[in-house]
Protein backbone atom coordinates (compact mmCIF):
# COMPACT_ATOMS: atom_id res chain seq x y z
CA UNK A 1 0.00 0.00 0.00
CA UNK A 2 1.23 3.48 -0.87
CA UNK A 3 2.39 5.65 2.08
CA UNK A 4 0.00 8.44 1.04
CA UNK A 5 -3.08 6.19 1.11
CA UNK A 6 -3.87 6.87 4.80
CA UNK A 7 -4.06 10.58 3.93
CA UNK A 8 -6.78 9.90 1.36
CA UNK A 9 -4.55 11.16 -1.42
CA UNK A 10 -3.99 8.00 -3.45
CA UNK A 11 -6.60 5.77 -5.01
CA UNK A 12 -5.75 2.11 -5.52
CA UNK A 13 -8.98 1.60 -7.51
CA UNK A 14 -8.60 1.32 -11.29
CA UNK A 15 -10.82 3.30 -13.61
CA UNK A 16 -13.68 1.37 -15.16
CA UNK A 17 -12.27 2.38 -18.55
CA UNK A 18 -9.00 0.54 -17.88
CA UNK A 19 -9.40 -2.93 -19.32
CA UNK A 20 -5.97 -4.48 -18.87
CA UNK A 21 -2.77 -3.95 -16.98
CA UNK A 22 0.61 -3.57 -18.66
CA UNK A 23 1.43 -7.12 -17.58
CA UNK A 24 -1.68 -8.44 -19.37
CA UNK A 25 -0.93 -6.71 -22.69
CA UNK A 26 0.03 -8.85 -25.61
CA UNK A 27 2.56 -7.97 -28.27
CA UNK A 28 -0.23 -7.87 -30.85
CA UNK A 29 -2.05 -4.99 -29.13
CA UNK A 30 -1.48 -1.60 -30.72
CA UNK A 31 -0.30 1.16 -28.39
CA UNK A 32 -2.84 3.97 -28.30
CA UNK A 33 -1.45 7.45 -28.89
CA UNK A 34 -3.12 9.93 -26.53
CA UNK A 35 -1.59 12.96 -28.24
CA UNK A 36 -4.04 15.19 -30.10
CA UNK A 37 -3.99 16.11 -33.78
CA UNK A 38 -5.78 19.41 -34.48
CA UNK A 39 -5.38 21.96 -37.28
CA UNK A 40 -2.32 20.06 -38.54
CA UNK A 41 -0.60 20.30 -35.15
CA UNK A 42 0.18 17.36 -32.85
CA UNK A 43 0.34 18.00 -29.10
CA UNK A 44 -0.19 16.33 -25.73
CA UNK A 45 -3.41 18.08 -24.81
CA UNK A 46 -5.40 21.23 -24.28
CA UNK A 47 -4.90 23.20 -21.07
CA UNK A 48 -7.66 25.69 -20.28
CA UNK A 49 -7.13 28.42 -17.70
CA UNK A 50 -10.53 29.54 -16.46
CA UNK A 51 -11.00 32.59 -14.21
CA UNK A 52 -14.51 32.92 -12.77
CA UNK A 53 -15.46 36.32 -11.33
CA UNK A 54 -18.66 37.20 -9.48
CA UNK A 55 -18.90 33.50 -8.66
CA UNK A 56 -20.86 31.86 -5.84
CA UNK A 57 -20.85 28.45 -4.12
CA UNK A 58 -17.08 28.71 -3.55
CA UNK A 59 -16.99 27.55 0.10
CA UNK A 60 -18.52 24.08 -0.12
CA UNK A 61 -16.04 21.29 -0.98
CA UNK A 62 -18.88 18.85 -1.77
CA UNK A 63 -20.51 21.29 -4.21
CA UNK A 64 -17.13 21.99 -5.83
CA UNK A 65 -16.32 18.28 -6.11
CA UNK A 66 -19.71 17.65 -7.74
CA UNK A 67 -19.26 20.57 -10.17
CA UNK A 68 -15.80 19.43 -11.27
CA UNK A 69 -17.05 15.85 -11.70
CA UNK A 70 -19.91 17.06 -13.91
CA UNK A 71 -17.44 19.06 -16.00
CA UNK A 72 -15.09 16.07 -16.34
CA UNK A 73 -17.90 13.75 -17.39
CA UNK A 74 -19.26 16.29 -19.91
CA UNK A 75 -15.75 16.51 -21.41
CA UNK A 76 -15.59 12.72 -21.77
CA UNK A 77 -12.88 12.25 -19.12
CA UNK A 78 -12.28 9.29 -16.80
CA UNK A 79 -12.21 10.32 -13.13
CA UNK A 80 -9.62 8.46 -11.06
CA UNK A 81 -9.56 10.36 -7.77
CA UNK A 82 -10.53 13.65 -6.14
CA UNK A 83 -9.07 15.52 -3.20
CA UNK A 84 -10.36 18.84 -1.79
CA UNK A 85 -9.18 20.98 1.11
CA UNK A 86 -11.34 23.60 2.87
CA UNK A 87 -9.38 26.54 4.31
CA UNK A 88 -10.29 28.63 7.33
CA UNK A 89 -11.26 31.30 8.23
CA UNK A 90 -12.31 32.61 4.80
CA UNK A 91 -13.65 29.26 3.58
CA UNK A 92 -11.68 28.97 0.34
CA UNK A 93 -11.26 25.55 -1.25
CA UNK A 94 -8.38 24.05 -3.21
CA UNK A 95 -8.80 20.74 -4.92
CA UNK A 96 -8.07 18.48 -7.83
CA UNK A 97 -9.69 15.72 -9.81
CA UNK A 98 -7.06 13.38 -11.18
CA UNK A 99 -8.18 12.10 -14.54
CA UNK A 100 -6.86 9.29 -16.71
CA UNK A 101 -6.56 12.08 -19.29
CA UNK A 102 -4.82 14.52 -16.84
CA UNK A 103 -6.58 16.79 -14.29
CA UNK A 104 -9.01 19.54 -13.30
CA UNK A 105 -7.93 21.75 -10.40
CA UNK A 106 -9.58 24.65 -8.57
CA UNK A 107 -8.61 27.32 -6.07
CA UNK A 108 -11.33 29.61 -4.68
CA UNK A 109 -11.39 33.00 -3.00
CA UNK A 110 -15.01 33.34 -1.83
CA UNK A 111 -14.30 36.73 -0.25
CA UNK A 112 -13.56 38.02 -3.77
CA UNK A 113 -16.09 35.90 -5.66
CA UNK A 114 -13.17 34.42 -7.61
CA UNK A 115 -12.21 30.90 -8.68
CA UNK A 116 -9.16 29.83 -10.71
CA UNK A 117 -9.73 26.56 -12.56
CA UNK A 118 -7.25 24.57 -14.67
CA UNK A 119 -8.53 21.92 -17.05
CA UNK A 120 -5.83 19.87 -18.78
CA UNK A 121 -6.96 16.97 -20.96
CA UNK A 122 -5.38 14.77 -23.59
CA UNK A 123 -6.77 12.16 -25.94
CA UNK A 124 -10.31 12.36 -27.26
CA UNK A 125 -11.57 14.53 -24.38
CA UNK A 126 -12.83 18.02 -25.11
CA UNK A 127 -12.29 20.31 -22.09
CA UNK A 128 -14.56 22.97 -23.62
CA UNK A 129 -17.56 20.66 -23.10
CA UNK A 130 -17.04 20.97 -19.33
CA UNK A 131 -17.38 24.76 -19.24
CA UNK A 132 -21.22 24.94 -19.15
CA UNK A 133 -21.29 22.75 -16.01
CA UNK A 134 -18.80 25.06 -14.29
CA UNK A 135 -20.67 28.21 -15.33
CA UNK A 136 -23.93 26.78 -13.99
CA UNK A 137 -22.43 25.48 -10.74
CA UNK A 138 -20.66 28.71 -9.82
CA UNK A 139 -23.03 31.25 -11.46
CA UNK A 140 -20.12 33.50 -12.46
CA UNK A 141 -20.92 36.96 -13.82
CA UNK A 142 -17.67 37.01 -15.82
CA UNK A 143 -15.49 34.25 -17.29
CA UNK A 144 -11.96 34.80 -18.59
CA UNK A 145 -10.66 31.89 -20.64
CA UNK A 146 -7.19 31.08 -21.93
CA UNK A 147 -5.98 28.07 -23.89
CA UNK A 148 -2.53 26.52 -24.07
CA UNK A 149 -1.59 23.54 -26.21
CA UNK A 150 0.83 21.48 -24.15
CA UNK A 151 3.57 19.24 -25.54
CA UNK A 152 3.69 20.63 -29.07
CA UNK A 153 5.40 18.27 -31.53
CA UNK A 154 4.72 19.83 -34.93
Amino acid sequence: MNALSPLGMVSELPSSNQTSSDAERTVTEVEKDYFVQKDGIKFAGTHLLVDLWGASNLCDPDHIDHALREAAEAAGATILHGHFHHFSPNGGVSGVLVLAESHISIHTWPERGFAAIDIFMCGACNPYRGLPALKTAFQATSVNLGEQRRGLIA
